[in-house]
C-alpha cells in the first residue's frame, strides 16, 4: 500500500524561533504553520491532527509562510471532504493547536497515546498548551481509542511512541512511492533535523525541540526518528505550506 499525504495549514504561530529549537535561534522572529495532515491512498479517510478552530487568515502570515491559510472546513474542502467524512484521526500530541477541531469530526475513531489523555485532564502548571475542553465531547461520543505504545492503524501506517515534546508524542510513519515518510510527533522545523554547519560542527546531529521533556533524550529521540524514515516531515516546518501532496 502507497500513500499520498495532503499538508494542509489550519492555522500560525508567531514567535521567537527558539520556541523550536533548544538553546538556538533565541531573538530571531519566526512564524510555523499548524498543519492537519490528510493522508490518501487506502480505504479509510485519515487524518493527522485537526489544527486550530479560529485560525488567524491574514496576508501577512500567510505571505511569511508561503501558503494559504484555512479554516477546518475549508482545507477539507479543498480535498472534496467534510470533517464528518473523516475515518480516523491520529493525534501526534494534545496540545490546543492539534486537537481544536476534533469535535468537528462526529465519524471519526481518534487514536492517541495515553499519557495525552492523562496530561489533558490534568496537566502540569508548565504544560499550559493543554486544554481538556477540546477533547472532552470526543470523549462523551466515546470515539477515543486510547493506545500505550507503537500501533499500525492501517497497512503501511504506523504510530510510534517518540516522547521528545510531550509524553506520550507519536510519531506517524507512513508508506509511500518514494519512500517512508514521517510526521514528527513533535514539535520541530527542518532545522531541527537537518542543522546547519555551525551546529554540526559542535557535533551535534539534530537539535531537540524547543519545549522538551527531557532534552538528552529528546536528542536521542530525534536521532532514531530522522534514522528510520527516508522522507522528514516535521511538524511546523513552513515549505510544506504550498500543500503539495508528499509521496
Amino acid at each position: 500500500m502507497a500513500y499520498t499525504i495532503h499538508p494542509i495549514v489550519l492555522g500560525s504561530k508567531r514567535f521567537d524561533k527558539g520556541m523550536m529549537t533548544y538553546q538556538f535561534g533565541y531573538g530571531q522572529p519566526y512564524t510555523i504553520p499548524i498543519y492537519g495532515w490528510l493522508i490518501k491512498g487506502g480505504d479509510k479517510r485519515i487524518l493527522v491532527d485537526t489544527g486550530e478552530s479560529h485560525p488567524i487568515q491574514s496576508p501577512d502570515r500567510e505571505a511569511a509562510l508561503g501558503g494559504k491559510i484555512y479554516t477546518f472546513e475549508e482545507g477539507l474542502a479543498r480535498h472534496g471532504l467534510t470533517p464528518g467524512d473523516i475515518d480516523l484521526v491520529l493525534h501526534t500530541h494534545l496540545h490546543n493547536d492539534h486537537c481544536e477541531n476534533d469535535e468537528a469530526c462526529v465519524n471519526a475513531e481518534i487514536i492517541v497515546h495515553e499519557k495525552e489523555l492523562e496530561a489533558i485532564h490534568n496537566p502540569h502548571p508548565l504544560d499550559f498548551r493543554y486544554l481538556e475542553d477540546y477533547i472532552l465531547e470526543v470523549e462523551e461520543r466515546g470515539q477515543v481509542r486510547a493506545v500505550s505504545g507503537d500501533v499500525e492503524v492501517a497497512p503501511g501506517i504506523r504510530m510510534v511512541h517518540t516522547p521528545a515534546h510531550t509524553e506520550g508524542g507519536m510519531s506517524v510513519f507512513v508508506t509511500t512511492a518514494k519512500g517512508t515518510a514521517v510526521i514528527t510527533g513533535f514539535c520541530v522545523i527542518m532545522e531541527n533535523l537537518e542543522p546547519p554547519k555551525e551546529v554540526r560542527g559542535m557535533e551535534m546531529e539534530v537539535i531537540p525541540p524547543g519545549t522538551v521533556t527531557d532534552a538528552k533524550r529528546a536528542y536521542d529521540i530525534l536521532l532514531d526518528v530522522k534514522g528510520r524514515a527516508d522522507i522528514l516531515l516535521p511538524l511546523h516546518e513552513p515549505r510544506f505550506a504550498t500543500g503539495e501532496p508528499i509521496g
